[in-house]
């Protein structure tokens, strides 16, 4: 027989606390190295949790803290006509630019994003020209700004700078009368091809208010407001720069149905072609029209002792206007006479407001 003692026993896979009182064969100098190989995170692991992105171009989404801090902005791709407007925009300013620089432009979409209208103005890198420009049939601003490389580029370009060399770029100066002067016109140049580019959705006129260098002097909406950023690139051979229009969600709001097609046209269910059929099937359909003399209410004791030849004596003369109705809707009114062997009617009165009701419900 086997004692107690011989029975084996499994091992534990619980390990004793580093330094304890239960493991007396750690040493001083291990438990300092474990506690030491604790992981320290870098600052690029600190930006990525927190989800501060340093670069110029933004294009993946925001993670971490920063996410749950904008989540509340509502995603342009939730208004997809935009794409459609401002690829419009694109085509439009290339033409219309190369027209009035008289060189070879080349306009990019660089990026459409939602973003709050005080992380925009804490963003623009200065100096620049930043264009208040108001929407007259939406009753509301929006920014348009032109960085200092496209500023030098359009005043090189337009006073014959040379070709194949950069434009100077000279820090430390206000802009000129000039410069703001030869801004100013691209500027309208660029509001009336948005303007265009609007006009298959819905008539919009942009109107250039004033222009600014200082950002605290425009501001259009609340700092955390949710606006729109279209970032446009243009080049000009070795030339060019940056412009960056921003319209604020109030803006927009107005006409937010018609951005929320999914193609330029979309009626939301209704069919044209259905339409025009049924107008035309409306006007040759054949309706019964009665011509009513007289109404007279009696009780349904009378109608029930009427025998044959009972005479009913009508509140109506010769003279006396009809009422002409198509089913229970007056339709107008007339006289009653006679027209070769036929009894007829000529109408002299307009149609009833009740039947114009009734003919606009049906269109």
């Amino acid at each position: 027989m086997a004692s107690e003692s011989d029975t084996p026993t499994e091992p534990t896979s619980e390990a004793p606390a580093p330094g304890g009182a239960g493991n007396p064969e750690w040493s001083s100098s291990q438990v300092a190295e474990a506690a030491s190989s604790e992981r320290i995170l870098n600052q690029d692991e600190i930006d990525s949790l927190l989800g501060f992105d340093l670069s110029d171009d933004e294009i993946s989404e925001r993670t971490g803290i920063r996410a749950i801090i904008n989540s509340a902005l509502v995603s342009y791709e939730r208004l997809p006509m935009l794409e459609i407007v401002f690829d419009r925009l694109v085509r439009l300013m290339t033409t219309s630019l190369r027209n009035f620089t008289s060189d070879n432009v080349e306009v990019s979409l660089d990026n459409i994003s939602s973003i709050r209208f005080g992380d925009y103005l804490n963003s623009i890198p200065l100096p620049a020209i930043l264009s208040v420009f108001r929407a007259e049939e939406l009753n509301n601003y929006g920014l348009l700004t032109v960085d200092s490389n496209l500023i030098y580029s359009i005043v090189d370009v337009l006073l014959g700078g040379r070709r194949g060399t950069a434009a100077m770029r000279i820090e430390g100066r206000p802009y000129t009368t000039i410069e703001r002067v030869l801004v100013q016109r691209m500027v309208e140049v660029v509001l009336a091809d948005a303007k265009e580019a609007f006009e298959p959705l819905t008539p919009v006129t942009f109107t250039l208010d004033r222009l600014e260098t200082n950002p605290r002097f425009a501001a259009i909406a609340r700092p955390a407001n949710a606006a729109i950023l279209v970032k446009l690139r243009i080049d000009m051979e070795d030339r060019g720069g940056r412009i960056e229009l921003l319209l604020p969600y109030a803006t927009l709001e107005p006409i937010r149905k018609m951005l929320l097609q999914q193609f330029m046209g979309e009626k939301f269910g209704r069919d044209n072609i259905w339409e025009s059929h049924l107008a035309t099937e409306l006007w040759t359909t054949q309706m019964d029209v009665r011509a009513v003399l007289d109404e007279q209410q009696i009780s349904l004791k009378r109608v029930l002792d009427l025998k044959v030849g009972d005479t009913l004596m009508l509140n109506a003369g010769p003279d006396s206007l009809i009422e002409l109705k198509a089913g229970t809707i007056p339709l107008t009114r007339g006289r009653m006479g006679r027209r070769n062997s036929h009894i007829a009617v000529r109408v002299e009165a307009p149609l009833s407001p009740a039947a114009k009701q009734a003919v606009q419900g049906i269109t």
